[in-house]
């Protein structure tokens, strides 16, 4: 590794400076921190800006040039598969560990040239520009490598600790590592540690990393409004702690911290260690994966082995499944309102499993979303399991938007398989985790070495994930739903009162049912594109949703009412125009950091944009005005936007 641009020896006594001005980075980070890529609001795009920035600060810090190479950022055991796709002396790894930090962070930079074409080595969220039920188009370098939610805030902690070290030597973090708070004060002590229920999420909701940090709209300064917890979550102040905490600490705390967490994990999901195990990685996506290189793993005997999903996943939770050697995938179908036809669950288990229609094809799993990323829908987990069980398969449930929203039991539920991601959990730091029943996942020794420390590489989201777990146990889920619920079935209604306006999915929260919905709200505006919409939502109400197919193809298709001729059509389009993005929808999604008085601005917008788009006067409100007594103009916004992000990243970079 080329480490000519570093100065060697960390001078005497500048541990403590680097380390308090890395951290100031990291919290300037998170106080603009949104999900990259796609995101309307002021915040995706710093954090987009920041996370892009860190492939230039690679680059500088080993001297290469820009044009030429491509810097992909990988956990350790991503990192190692990708470089053995290599060509040998066209790539290098700068390990996050050459920092002297565990931030479970490896950047391969590769000579562009020399990147792999065709599917890549992973697959889900972000890597691919369109796909249809059997086919794929992938998306360019380096987005395809990037398989899910990237580790965005350790990335740029990546990135930061390396100007440092230029600075004060390449020793200088390393040096600093001492015995701290062990890792159960750090989980069970600090901050709000008396507080549960009611009182524990008021005082969450007062410190969340980012609140009242203020943005340019078209009425001024105001604070930004996050509607965006679906793709990722602001920080619970405790989990900046714990990440922090645990970022000074040595090996030997950091695998007490991991062990911790097990059994912190073990009692949030209601699977005990005893029977199941638990493995750390980066993201849902690479959970997904490796459940299903585990799953290929296994002898497929006598049958034909079929892995049954539906029509409403996340890519993450359809694309590595088609990727099973030996497997064939069908799916199930859903309702326009995201409910699952499980008396079809039923006939296609029957007919697999014990009829035998299918020849020697057998139903060996059943893979769901406990919660749906377009439309919010929460299918009866109990029923699905039973019927799979029923049937002799497995069942696993991709728990990513579940997680943060409903109480889960996997012993209670029957869930075989379990997969979530911290960073939709209010603890954004790159870790997530894969669940499965002892004796399911087919590794071989050296392979779940390489599993386990790669996950446990990043303690500081190992201890943040940990820590949110116990503090939503402790606020309670009966709580956290009827919050929810309350918001959300407040927004169906004000929002479903506007004609231009088309909901997608229940128009209630449904809290009697068997069938329930978190707070995601899925809409379109008759006449307008969804980028238009959440790009004036932005900046004119300070605010940032989500638009597009939200890395679920085949539902949004089925909402849009695509025909087969149509996309074929798309499908074309996309390769001889490879810039253009899919349109699809826009969405709104709360988390519990969202209250009344941010539905009441999201609808008002709404009602300001769709009586725009019909000419009819803008209904300004007279306090909309900005200080200068006048509204400014998008192009004047956009002006104050760029200026912001610019602001983000002297914050953060210097």
């Amino acid at each position: 590794m080329n480490q000519s641009n570093t100065t060697g020896i960390n001078p005497s006594g500048n541990g403590g400076q680097a380390f308090s001005q890395l951290e100031k980075s990291i919290h300037a980070a998170l106080e603009r921190y949104s999900n990259v890529h796609r995101g309307s609001g002021h915040f995706s795009k710093v954090s987009t800006h920041l996370y892009e920035k860190a492939r230039e600060i690679v680059l500088e810090f080993l001297g290469l040039e820009k044009n030429r190479y491509q810097v992909i950022f990988l956990s350790p055991r991503r990192a190692e598969v990708f470089s053995g796709m290599l060509k040998p002396g066209s790539y290098q790894i700068l390990s996050g560990r050459e920092t002297g930090l565990s931030l479970g962070v490896d950047a391969v930079i590769a000579e562009k040239a020399a990147l792999p074409e065709g599917v890549p080595f992973e697959t889900g969220g972000g890597t691919t520009k369109l796909y249809g039920a059997d086919w794929v188009i992938w998306a360019g370098q380096p987005d395809r490598f990037e398989a899910g939610t990237p580790a965005i805030i350790n990335v740029i902690a990546f990135a930061r600790a390396l100007q440092l070290m230029k600075r004060y030597g390449r020793d200088v973090f390393s040096a600093c590592l001492k015995e701290g708070p062990e890792p159960r004060e750090i989980l069970y002590s600090g901050e709000f540690s008396g507080l549960e229920g009611a009182g524990l999420l008021k005082a969450l909701r007062e410190t969340m990393v980012g609140l009242n940090v203020q943005v340019p709209t078209t009425t001024g300064l105001r604070p930004f409004i996050n509607l965006d917890s679906s793709a990722s979550t602001p920080a619970f102040r405790p989990c900046w702690e714990a990440f922090r905490l645990s970022l000074r600490q040595d090996a030997r705390a950091a695998k007490v911290m991991a062990d911790e967490v097990r059994q912190v994990c073990a009692g949030f999901l209601g699977a005990p260690s005893s029977d199941f195990e638990i493995l750390f990685t980066s993201n849902t996506t690479e959970s997904i994966n490796l459940a299903a290189a585990g799953l290929g793993n296994q002898p497929a005997g006598d049958i034909d082995p079929v892995i049954l999903t539906t029509v409403l996943e996340h890519s993450s939770n359809d694309l590595p499944w088609r990727m099973v050697p030996g497997h064939s995938v069908i799916r199930l179908e859903a309702g326009n309102d995201g409910i699952l036809d499980l008396s079809r669950l039923d006939s296609h288990l029957s007919d697999y499993n014990e009829k035998g229609l299918h020849g020697r094809k057998r139903i060996r799993l059943v893979t769901v979303s406990g919660a749906s990323n377009v439309l919010g829908t929460c299918n009866d987990l109990q029923a699905i399991s039973n019927l799979v069980h029923r049937h002799g398969a497995l069942l696993m449930v991709d728990a990513a938007q579940l997680a943060a929203h409903r109480k889960i039991s996997m012993v209670a539920t029957g869930i075989d398989l379990l997969a979530l991601s911290a960073h939709k959990m209010y603890a954004p730091f790159g870790t997530g985790v894969l669940v499965a029943r002892r004796g399911l996942l087919h590794f071989d020794e050296t392979e779940t070495d390489r599993i386990n420390a790669s996950g446990e590489a990043n303690p500081g989201g190992i201890a943040a994930m940990g820590k949110a777990m116990l503090l939503l146990q402790r606020i309670g889920f009966d709580l956290i739903e009827m919050e929810e619920r309350s918001l959300t079935n407040q927004a169906l209604k004000e929002i479903s009162g506007i004609p231009a306006i088309q909901l997608h999915g229940m128009l209630s929260a449904n809290p009697d049912g068997q069938v329930g919905k978190t707070g995601v709200i899925g809409f379109s505006v008759k006449s307008m594109m969804p980028a238009t919409v959440a790009r004036k939502l932005a900046l004119s109400g300070g605010m940032g949703v989500r638009f597009g197919c939200l890395c679920s193809h085949l539902i949004i298709k089925q909402l849009s009412g695509f025909t087969p001729f149509q996309e074929k059509f798309q499908r074309l389009i996309v390769k001889l125009v490879p810039v253009l993005n899919l349109q699809g929808i826009i969405r709104a999604s709360f988390g519990i950091q969202n209250n009344e008085a941010d539905v009441e601005t999201l609808v008002a917008e709404l009602k300001r944009i769709t009586a725009k788009a019909k000419g009819r006067p803008d209904d300004c409100l007279p306090d909309q005005a900005g200080v200068s007594g006048r509204m400014l103009s998008e192009k004047e916004v956009k002006g104050q936007l760029r200026e912001f992000i610019k602001q983000g990243e002297r914050l953060v970079f210097g």
